[in-house]
This record gives C-alpha cells, sequence and structure tokens, in this order.
C-alpha cells in the first residue's frame, strides 16, 4: 500500500526514482525497495516523504484517501480564492 501510494505520487509529480532519492538523500535503491513493498521507510521517512509531496502521513498510509491539493508556494489571498473556486463547484 505505502508503496503504490510512493509510486503514484512520485509518477504524478514528474520525477523519477533517482531524483526523489537525490531529494530525500537516500539511495535509489531504498526508493526501489520502497515502491516494490521489499521494505518499509522508517516513522521518521514517512514524515520526509509525506512534506515532500505535500500530503499527511495518512494519506501515504493509505487511511485517508482524499484528493489533496498542493498549496505549497502560495500565499493566503491565493489560497482563499482556491477555496472559493472549490465552493462553487461543489455549488
Amino acid at each position: 500500500m505505502i508503496g503504490e501510494r510512493i509510486r503514484i505520487l512520485r509518477t504524478t509529480r514528474g520525477v523519477n526514482q533517482v531524483q526523489l532519492a537525490q531529494a530525500l538523500h537516500v539511495s535509489k535503491q531504498a526508493v526501489s525497495n520502497w515502491e516494490n513493498n521489499n521494505i518499509l521507510p522508517s516513522v521518521e521517512m514517512l514524515v520526509v516523504i509525506a512534506d515532500y509531496f505535500g500530503v499527511s502521513t495518512d494519506n501515504l498510509l493509505g487511511r485517508d484517501t482524499r484528493p489533496q491539493l498542493d498549496v505549497r508556494g502560495l500565499t493566503e489571498q491565493q489560497i482563499a480564492h482556491l477555496r472559493l473556486l472549490i465552493d462553487d463547484l461543489r455549488g
């Protein structure tokens, strides 16, 4: 489950295993092992992975599958606009 979530998040973001490994300061083999469910990331690494992808650890663990938007780098005003757009779409 965790491996599949990492793979989906990685490919959705358009990064390969080497790029993810470099961003997380781990080996490419570690990323490959996680994605193939050979080993599990440590609890500390789960937090780092979740932060990198802008998701919750619950999302990584498959406990919260609600879609999430990555709003990092946006101003509070821009986030407020997104909320209004979402409310309108629910409408």
